[in-house]
């Protein structure tokens, strides 16, 4: 089992509206961190594009405030150091399962959703929400998810995980301000899904498939359209 990181806060609650949504609260009131917030149930948990995010009790559902004095461009690469650590953590969690980083920023346990993240920013601080399907998962997905109880694993108490989470983070943060995107860049290609396949693209004007072929110094997808290599900075992505 890991420990708690040095230097990283931790703020719990028993119920609150969003992780995310309390970060910016306490970013508006000068606080930068490093601080985790974590709580046991959210009333209004938000994923990507908006969409609601289940939390219900036994799941984990945290966010780090973080202050990286880096261009908000460079801090987005985060969302790949998140997925790292996420994905180390859960493999721990559920050995036997095949642990796969999903671009952008999405965690696969035997090609079902195990993980989302969500980063936030303004004004020099990040937020970067993670959620974890401990015990429970949403039946009724557009992409199929699952959880750690649902791969036949024992789903650990949320703090066990939180502090999982926070101590591979924490490497990968480091090495991040210490060498930039490339150890994780790396990193992330070393564990993901559908590298080298054909897969679907959605975009925000339409759809487009091709071969991923991995991402770029920036985290833009790379994919390969009838012999021409494109550059994608947003979609969703299908197998």
């Amino acid at each position: 089992m890991s420990t708690w990181p040095s230097g990283y806060g931790l703020k719990d609650f028993e119920e609150i509206d969003s992780t995310n949504a309390q970060a910016r609260r306490m970013a508006a009131d000068g606080q930068l961190g490093p601080v985790w917030i974590s709580t046991a149930r959210q009333t209004a948990g938000r994923g990507r594009r908006g969409r609601a995010w289940e939390s219900p009790t036994g799941n984990l559902a945290a966010t780090l405030l973080i202050a990286p004095e880096k261009p908000a461009a460079e801090c987005a690469q985060l969302s790949f150091a998140a997925a790292i650590a996420a994905a180390d953590a859960v493999a721990g969690f559920a050995p036997g399962a095949d642990v796969r980083v999903k671009w952008p920023n999405d965690v696969l346990a035997n090609g079902k959703k195990l993980v989302g993240i969500l980063l936030e920013s303004q004004n020099g601080w990040l937020a970067i929400g993670v959620g974890v399907n401990l015990a429970h998962f949403p039946p009724d997905t557009e992409f199929p998810a699952t959880s750690v109880a649902a791969l036949g694993a024992p789903a650990p108490a949320r703090d066990a995980a939180l502090t999982e989470l926070a101590a591979h983070f924490a490497k990968w943060y480091e090495a991040w301000r210490a060498r930039g995107f490339a150890p994780i860049r790396d990193a992330w290609l070393a564990r993901a899904a559908g590298l080298g396949t054909r897969i679907r693209a959605r975009l925000s004007n339409g759809e487009t498939s091709g071969v991923f072929e991995g991402i770029d110094e920036t985290g833009a997808l790379l994919l390969r359209e009838n012999g021409a290599l494109r550059a994608i900075a947003a979609a969703e992505v299908f197998f």
